[in-house]
């Protein structure tokens, strides 16, 4: 498991191209047969990707998580990105087709991925914050979620938005997740930008093509950098940064959210002309 420790705003500003990938950027989430995770510790945030092949991956606990089982004091959310599979709850089989989601409750004992074709496999996208209840268990489809549809064409930033772990779906205590997918012939997300300095945020580009990039900017709005992000990448986002992008091409990106509330509107708008 890769640590990520928190770096403040100030030290940000000074950090070179190298630093601010290896403080924000998470480039390698999905190996053939692995799981493979990074412990932030913004809001203990655990990023995380599985890629089942033929034998199933148990999800374990380690010196970082602190307990027996990895969920005794946490809840997990899961997204499949790939093919068909399942997701085994405590000997419970959950189907996962690609654009479904899992929400599963602390206290849960055995976790475990699964992909249905090794030659197709999933590639389960997961996120776990610390928790202080346990809720149903609820699997989400895109047609579950809660359908938004944001943008205009004449600011290049059409997008549909889909809350999956979200107070109007599915409860949870800090945990919420959602997809948003960018239109054909759009680039823009979350423009005009804001800050939440009251929730850490998670984006995972996904859908891309090889050659495609995103450009995501980042930073306190008046100190603004950025970073090139490849396909099925993610993003950490503190509190206090700006987290938004533009693509060469097709993409979409998972996002998610934890902290002091769960108001998805709980957001500092930012003027674009005071961003520098």
């Amino acid at each position: 498991m890769d640590i990520r420790q928190v770096s403040s705003p100030t030290e940000t500003r000074g950090f070179d191209t190298r630093q601010l990938r290896e403080a924000y950027l998470i480039e390698t989430l999905f190996r053939p047969g692995e799981i493979c995770m990074t412990y932030s510790h913004l809001d203990r945030t655990v990023i995380g990707g599985a890629t089942p092949l033929s034998e199933a991956l148990p999800l374990v606990a380690n010196k970082q998580i602190g307990s027996p089982r990895f969920l005794d004091r946490r809840e997990l959310g899961i997204f499949n990105i790939g093919g068909s599979g399942r997701i085994v709850v405590d000997g419970t089989e959950h189907e996962l087709k690609r654009t479904d989601a899992l929400y599963v409750p602390m206290g849960t004992a055995e976790v475990a991925f699964i992909s249905d074709d090794a030659a197709d496999p999933a590639r389960f996208y997961f996120i776990s914050t610390p928790a202080h209840a346990a809720h149903p268990l609820k699997k989400i489809t895109a047609e579950d979620a809660n359908l938004i549809n944001l943008g205009t064409q004449s600011d290049a930033n059409v997008r549909q938005l889909r809350q999956y772990i979200h107070p109007d779906v599915c409860t949870s205590c800090q945990l919420v997740m959602g997809m948003t997918l960018i239109a054909d012939g759009s680039v823009w997300n979350t423009m005009p930008c804001h800050t939440h300095d009251r929730r850490t945020e998670a984006y995972l580009y996904f859908d891309m093509a090889a050659d495609t990039r995103v450009i995501h900017l980042m930073g306190e709005p008046q100190e603004t950098r950025h970073l090139i992000v490849a396909n099925e990448q993610a993003i950490l986002s503190p509190g206090w940064s700006i987290h938004s992008g533009t693509g060469t091409g097709r993409y979409g990106f998972i996002w998610s959210m934890a902290g002091d509330n769960q108001d998805f509107n709980d957001m500092d708008f930012v003027k674009m002309q005071d961003l520098k």
